[in-house]
């Protein structure tokens, strides 16, 4: 975990969160599964205008409910409460009544005639039990999972819940939280949505662009008898383009806005500059070479470590581009302690022989550090440290009050000269290439091992446990900080990366098995038939790897 000393900015305490609960109703349209959806007033305090679900706050009272309520032999306590407030509310502002009588069928409306709308809280459910209805709790599902963002003034813990229309009611909104109930496919809505016509607010709309994926009710339905959310996600705000963007935990720019925003403050700015250096802390800086492409992403990333009192750690120079190494020099104040290379390819190490040379220039000399490259290496990765550094060797940055240590990991595999560094005082993994955001690192033999890759990848696993490595920095895209369920934890990031690599793996041996005779070309077409064709000449280098990787462990 960052050192707080280290943050950007001052703790800002998030607004508590208030418990609610809303419930998608679904039917199956002529043209396929649709959504029911209604208005918000205008003068709502949250999200005022907005279409929405219907849903409200959950009252102590629906706890007290369940003996009124059919309920799953699987569904929670927790889940049964959120449904009975989910009944409640839709109920209350639409007129909707999830309640069946003791023969099964399920409230009509007459039934509904007969029931007040308005009734507190604790009276709800005792008036449906009183007119002969339970509440139909075992129908409604739970889907999706949001908390609002910390960013927000008004903030809601909410289970986004799902259960058919029933068949004998009509909406009718109540005209004064909820209006003009409409029927809507969700990828009518987004398109009204994007035309102006129809506004929506975020998790509404991710909502139904996962809903989207669905043609019928019980396709939906069929995915949610797990009794766990699709996904839980409280999302983060930044700036992009000028414009306010919001992403969810699997998404790239999450783990960074994580790191440089914990508390959620809306500061960070995503846009990708290679002009001026990025503080992601205090004591780290990223500057960006400007040498975008289909490997690099939107350049190669350089780091500094450390402050004006210790000095710094240049990370990866990248390319020998004299504006992109002198706006390193100048970030640092001109005083660089060392330079380290994660490994000898040509868009990470040439700058280090100028960056040093233009310390040289000014008074003194950096040594640059790193892995001597292998005779495996193509020739343009040829590299020479001044001095190679051990496996687990720790290289400091001491000050007066502050130390930055940056441990070293030998992590073989994309390169055979390949290197990570944690440092230590804030559970930061800067990865190199070994670990990417946005796209899988290329395994190119005979520099390149996939077996070597994947121990390299349990080695990283075991230093994240150890040190409670929280984000991953890497030489090319976002830091790296979440994947769904895994909240800043970068453990999860590597063990889905790994997770990726063996289920690729695996296809490939079905691919091999399935056709012993073919040709790699071949092989390649059916083993990756996901990616685009204009990449495959990229991804035949990591087939090739993995090919290596699986005769040798036929063979062993």
């Amino acid at each position: 975990m960052a050192r707080s000393t280290q943050h950007l900015h001052p703790h800002k305490e998030p607004a508590p969160l208030l418990l609610a609960a809303t419930v998608l109703l679904l039917r199956d349209g002529p043209e396929g599964l649709e959504v029911l959806m209604t208005r918000r007033a205008m003068t709502a305090s949250f999200a005022p205008g907005a279409y929405v679900f219907p849903g409200g706050g959950i009252d102590a009272a629906d706890a007290q409910a369940h003996r009124f309520a059919k309920r799953r032999a699987t569904q929670s306590d927790l889940h049964l409460t959120q449904a009975i407030a989910a009944i409640r509310e839709s109920f209350e502002e639409l007129g909707i009544l999830l309640a069946r009588h003791a023969s099964g069928q399920m409230a009509n409306d007459a039934d509904i005639a007969a029931l007040k709308r308005h009734v507190p809280p604790p009276d709800f459910a005792a008036q449906c039990a009183a007119h002969g209805l339970t509440l139909a709790a075992d129908e409604v599902f739970v889907l999706a999972h949001w908390i609002t963002d910390r960013d927000l003034p008004r903030r809601f813990d909410v289970p986004f819940l799902v259960a058919r229309m029933p068949d004998a009611q009509m909406p009718v909104a109540d005209d004064k939280e909820q209006f003009e109930p409409v029927w809507v496919r969700p990828a009518e809505a987004l398109a009204r949505h994007e035309q102006g016509n129809l506004f929506i607010i975020y998790p509404t709309i991710r909502t139904l662009e996962r809903l989207q994926k669905y043609a019928t009710v019980d396709s939906v339905l069929a995915e949610c008898t797990g009794e766990q959310p699709w996904f839980t996600s409280c999302p983060r705000a930044g700036w992009l383009g000028g414009k306010e963007v919001r992403y969810m935990e699997h998404e790239a720019p999450f783990g960074e806005l994580a790191l440089t925003c914990p508390d959620g403050q809306m500061l960070h700015h995503l846009d990708w500059v290679s002009d001026q250096a990025v503080l992601l802390l205090k004591n780290v800086q990223r500057l960006t070479a400007p040498n975008p492409g289909v490997m690099t992403g939107p350049g190669t990333n350089s780091y500094l470590i450390g402050d004006l009192d210790t000095g710094y750690a240049a990370i990866d120079p990248g390319p020998a581009d004299p504006e992109h190494l002198d706006r390193l020099w100048c970030a640092a104040g001109g005083h660089i302690r060392f330079i380290v290379c994660t490994h000898s390819h040509p868009d990470h190490s040439p700058g280090a022989a100028p960056l040093q040379t233009l310390c040289e220039q000014h008074g003194h000399t950096p040594p640059v550090l790193g892995l001597a490259s292998q005779p495996s290496a193509r020739a343009h990765s040829a590299f020479t440290p001044d001095r190679e550094v051990r496996d687990g060797e720790r290289l400091v940055l001491q000050g007066t009050d502050t130390t930055h240590t940056l441990r070293v990991i030998h992590t073989p595999g994309h390169a055979a000269n390949h290197l990570c560094l944690v440092l230590e005082e804030d559970g930061l993994l800067f990865s190199g290439d070994h670990v990417l955001n946005g796209s899988t690192t290329v395994i190119d033999p005979p520099d390149g091992n996939m077996n070597d890759y994947l121990n390299s990848l349990d080695k990283l696993l075991a230093a994240c446990a150890q040190d409670r490595i929280e984000f991953i920095l890497p030489a090319h895209g976002y830091v790296l900080g979440n994947v769904w369920g895994e909240p800043h934890d970068a453990r999860a990031c590597i063990a889905h990366l790994k997770a990726h690599r063996l289920k690729r793996e695996a296809k490939i041996l079905g691919v091999m098995q399935q056709h012993p005779e073919g040709s790699m070309d071949d092989w390649l077409k059916q083993a990756y038939d996901d990616v685009p064709a204009r990449l495959w000449p990229v991804a035949m280098r990591s087939l090739l790897a993995h090919a290596e990787r699986i005769r040798s462990l036929t063979n062993a």
